[in-house]
């Protein structure tokens, strides 16, 4: 990892949502929890977690577009300087760029040239990132109805590449792709990286994040669990730290295909012990405490057992 300051610096995050329960009492849900994730230039980090596990959430509140009914503490940095709302719309669309979920986020009604560059960049400018992605000048004038999923999507990532943006955020860039427009999604966010800027790549699919990505954050249940760099993932995931990664690992079709019982729990059901107590095969008495965040062979990890090989277990197993 690089030595200089990271373009974004996330510290002890948690984000609360105030809703209203039974008879109408107010409660306070907490979906993401003491969360730590760190980008620098020239980097690409996946989040990777399941639905639920509060990784899109991130992304919105990096933005400051979260609903009106959450809360959030912590700290968010960009460039070392606090994200505070003021500053997070100053930066939106310049400083940090979404590259969205969804096509749907183009304006139906706005010819896609028009969108991608917006008021600060000549047709020109716009032409010229458009033909680096294999777009025609033609596409220039179309609106989205008219475009192909795979253009769409290389539409977006043009206009994040000419927002110039130091912080791109791509969330799920490429669900409904073939392997092949999905490839390519993947080829242009290494590219940003390359040429400078910090990637944040959101997915549920770690295979693909391996393929792209120098580190790899793991999210569950609305904490990260570890974060490893891309060579911890080689012979066998033996560099991992956490038990819960190495269960993902197993899990990928290329490995063992091994699942591990129960379930990712639920917001407002979570206890003082370890997030992913219930499910472990390494769980002891120490387990039932919380679990801070700790430096562990060059990552960081969630865990009282990181030293442990996959397989091996010390102290006193506790079932059940």
């Amino acid at each position: 990892m690089s030595v200089l300051s990271p373009v974004l610096s996330v510290k002890d995050f948690s984000l609360h949502f105030l809703r209203y329960g039974r008879g109408f009492t107010r409660e306070r849900l907490c979906v993401i929890s003491s969360l730590e994730v760190d980008i620098h230039a020239g980097e690409i980090v996946a989040v990777v977690g399941s639905s639920g596990s509060g990784k899109s959430l991130l992304a919105h509140a990096i933005l400051g577009i979260l609903p009106r009914n959450a809360s959030v503490e912590g700290e968010l940095c960009y460039c070392g300087e606090r994200l505070t709302p003021k500053r997070q719309a100053e930066l939106r669309g310049t400083g940090i760029a979404l590259i969205p979920q969804s096509v749907s986020f183009l304006d139906p009604l706005m010819k896609v040239g028009k969108q991608a560059g917006g008021e600060r960049c000549s047709p020109a400018e716009v032409e010229a990132v458009f033909t680096r992605y294999g777009l025609a000048w033609e596409v220039m004038g179309m609106y989205p109805f008219e475009l192909s999923g795979g253009m769409a999507r290389r539409v977006l990532v043009a206009a994040a590449v000419i927002s110039g943006a130091p912080l791109i955020i791509a969330d799920e860039p490429t669900p409904g792709l073939s392997e092949a427009l999905a490839q390519e999604a993947l080829a242009h966010l290494r590219e940003l990286a390359d040429q400078g800027a910090a990637v944040m790549l959101i997915t549920h699919d770690l295979g693909m994040a391996l393929e792209v990505s120098d580190t790899i954050a793991i999210f569950y249940g609305g904490l990260t669990l570890e974060t490893a760099r891309r060579e911890d993932f080689d012979r066998g995931g033996a560099g991992l730290r956490h038990p819960y990664t190495r269960a993902l690992w197993q899990a990928m079709p290329r490995n063992e295909f091994k699942a591990i019982p129960g379930h990712q729990p639920y917001a407002g059901t979570l206890s003082d012990a370890c997030i992913f107590y219930p499910r472990c095969a390494l769980r002891t008495s120490r387990c039932r405490s919380p679990m801070p965040m700790r430096e562990l062979r060059g990552g960081l990890v969630r865990c009282v057992h990181g030293e442990e090989l996959p397989g091996e277990k010390t102290g006193e197993t506790i079932s059940g």
